[in-house]
């Protein structure tokens, strides 16, 4: 069996009003590993090989991806990252996994596919590899399957899928139709009726099975898929129609089963889901950061850099993140997207759904702090052994001060030499403009500086790189 993990590219964002953070994946919610890692760990345990994993993201998480796979796996990982070019939705994604399964890896058509969102929680694990291996008997067998949960209260935010009880396959029941986000009344009904799960966004079928369903009811994807080289699909991409693998196969096809699950599963949909899953102290506060709270209860309180402090508050949802505060009502979590709309109206206000302002690269990372007129300053960790590309800058100077680890900067001279100097913590260094340089960590630890630009002119396009081996 392989599996597909969906691992986003312009999903909702737990703090969408903060360009620090990114997609929800890529946050750790309760310990010290993310949703994203989880899930590649609990598809380890159905395939027992990385290379039995696709990831398919976005282009700008490409390095996120590779570091969060290394940081479980304890090495670098030379697996399988599809990276789409343009956001297109659940179905365009899965075909070009099947594509590149093909094209790419060899595999056979009667191969399982499992696919997986990569910002759920799920357990406990055990039961989830079980349920995975009945899926695979199913899906050999021509169905293309849909994992359904026992429902626990008439969610809302969630849609539904509506199981013929009267037709059973194995532990799966025949897909009678699907059903969008409900009012309350109508997920009330859901519950009583017995015969309805929440869709968790999980599927298996074959290759051969999805094939034949993508070109009896969605043949403007086949087209761009059939005979096509991998290559091809990408450069294609765009063509794709933007359309969920629920409404362009699921919804038409008469091979899809439900197979309900019985184990704890949220998609962290909103802040309440987080709430929900989250330990509680003894008045019911789920607390994170810096946190003083009196005569506070049953509050989700998120604190990031600055202390939070609640007095006399009950029933909240308050998030502190560099950019925004946000406070909320408990139970209207599902309405932080309709603030993003507003964000995205206001010509003022937009960057803060647009923007990251940490960005991965393949030697680490930097993170804008400050940005004015004529300058900028950013904070850049350099992992061991890592480097920057040789490069120069027409318009801007540097500074760096070096706080943690020993930086290596290569720098030219006024004869045009490149000289060598080792920069240790509370030490700095100049780097005039037009000159060429290069960061570099020769050390056992990451390597933390800040940098300061200043100059007419402060964009990241104003580059020349001479060596770009350590910079792709």
């Amino acid at each position: 069996m392989k599996t597909v993990i969906l691992a986003g590219g312009s999903g909702t964002r737990l703090f969408p009003l903060s360009r620090k953070y990114f997609p929800k994946q890529f946050l750790n919610i309760s310990d010290n590993k993310s949703l994203f890692q989880k899930t590649i760990e609990r598809n380890l345990e159905v395939t027992g090989d990385i290379q039995d994993i696709l990831i398919i993201t976005n282009k700008d998480y490409k390095f996120h991806v590779i570091n969060q796979i290394k940081d479980i796996l304890g090495k670098d990982i030379d697996t399988n990252i599809l990276l789409e070019p343009i956001g297109r939705n659940t179905a365009p994604a899965i075909a070009l996994a099947v594509r590149y399964l093909q094209d790419k890896l060899g595999v056979d058509e009667n191969e399982v596919v499992f696919v997986s969102p990569s910002d759920h929680i799920v357990s406990p694990t055990e039961k989830f590899v079980n349920y995975v291996k009945k899926a695979e008997d199913l899906a050999k067998n021509g169905f293309i399957v849909t994992f359904g949960i026992n429902p626990t209260k008439p969610e809302t935010g969630y849609g539904y899928i509506e199981a013929d009880l009267s037709a059973q396959i194995n532990d799966a029941y025949k897909v009678k139709q699907f059903h969008e986000k409900p009012d309350l009344e109508t997920a009330q009904k859901y519950i009583l009726s017995g015969n309805y799960y929440w869709n968790s966004g999980m599927f298996a079928f074959s290759i051969r099975t999805i094939l034949d369903e993508l070109k009896r009811f969605s043949p403007e994807i086949y087209e761009l898929i059939d005979e096509k080289t991998y290559e091809e699909v990408l450069d294609n991409f765009e063509n794709m129609p933007d359309i969920s693998i629920d409404y362009a196969i699921m919804e038409k096809t008469d091979k899809a089963v439900v197979l309900p699950l019985e184990l704890l599963w949220s998609d962290v949909g909103s802040w309440d889901s987080i709430y929900d899953v989250m330990n509680k102290d003894e008045n019911k506060n789920v607390k994170t950061g810096k946190v003083i709270d009196i005569d506070t209860k049953n509050s989700l309180i998120i604190g990031d850099e600055r202390l939070i402090a609640t007095i006399g508050v009950n029933d909240l949802i308050i998030v502190e993140t560099p950019d925004v505060v946000m406070i909320a009502k408990k139970g209207e979590g599902q309405k932080v997207k309709e603030l993003v709309n507003k964000l995205k109206d206001d010509e003022e206000l937009k960057h803060l759904t647009e923007f990251h302002t940490t960005v991965y690269r393949p030697w680490g990372s930097y993170t804008e702090l400050e940005k004015g007129e004529r300058y900028r300053i950013k904070r850049i960790t350099v992992q061991p052994g890592q480097a920057l590309s040789l490069q120069m800058h027409y318009h801007r100077s540097e500074h760096w001060v070096v706080i943690k680890g020993t930086a290596k900067v290569i720098l030219e001279n006024e004869n045009g030499e490149l000289k060598e100097y080792f920069v240790h913590e509370n030490e700095s260094i100049y780097v005039p403009k037009t000159t060429k340089h290069r960061l570099i960590n020769p050390g056992k630890v990451p390597l933390e500086i800040i940098e300061v630009q200043v100059g007419e002119y402060v964009e990241e396009d104003d580059i020349v790189r001479f060596d770009d081996v350590y910079d792709r």
